[in-house]
Order: C-alpha cells, then sequence, then structure tokens
C-alpha cells in the first residue's frame, strides 16, 4: 500500500470515525517500522496497520561441515526498496485481544 493510499485511509477514518490512537513505532535492528490507526467503526474496535520494511535482496549462509559446527544466516537489505504490508484486527472482548481479519471474508 503506497503512502498515498495509507493517509487517505487515515484521513477518512478521522473524518467519519471516531479515533482512538494512532502511532508509529520502530521494528528491531532499524529493520523497518509499523504505523498504526486504531478507531471504533461499525464492526466495533478496529485497528489497521501497515508495516514497511526493506526490500531483501541476498541471503549467505555462514557455516562450517563439521558436525555440531555453527550456520550463521546474514541478509542484505536494500537501502531504496521497501515492501509493505497491510492488517485489519478486530478487538475480541471475550479474549481481550485483537483478532486477525480475514480479506476473503469481505469478497
Amino acid at each position: 500500500m503506497h503512502d498515498e493510499k495509507w493517509q487517505n485511509i487515515i484521513g477518512k477514518i478521522k473524518d467519519d470515525l471516531e479515533l482512538i490512537e494512532e502511532g508509529r513505532e520502530d521494528l528491531e535492528e532499524n529493520r523497518g517500522f509499523r504505523e498504526f490507526v486504531v478507531f471504533n467503526g461499525p464492526l466495533g474496535k478496529i485497528k489497521l496497520e501497515r508495516t514497511t520494511r526493506p526490500v531483501v535482496l541476498d541471503k549467505k549462509t555462514i557455516g562450517s561441515r563439521r558436525i555440531g559446527g555453527e550456520t550463521k544466516v546474514e541478509y542484505i537489505y536494500s537501502k531504496d526498496e521497501f515492501s509493505q504490508k497491510f492488517q485489519a484486527f478486530k478487538w475480541d472482548e471475550a479474549q481481550n485481544a485483537w483478532e486477525e481479519m480475514d480479506a476473503k471474508n469481505f469478497e
């Protein structure tokens, strides 16, 4: 999901619905960030998340062929290309936790 479309969604939520929380958090080891917005909608409390990470260009496995040898995986990330993932969650009162909404249910 592109930045412009994400901003349009947040704008519509702010205009039409009750915004509860909005924020951004960095992922571990500076490998991207997660933006989220929580609001009250017709289905109840909803959370939308967009995760942005650098694209993996290469994966190197480093290790020895000896028994008990240690193996290490090294990733090479792009500095200018990013992948984005969009997720929607609904608050489940019974479990007191966020439950991921499946996009197939909206078809």
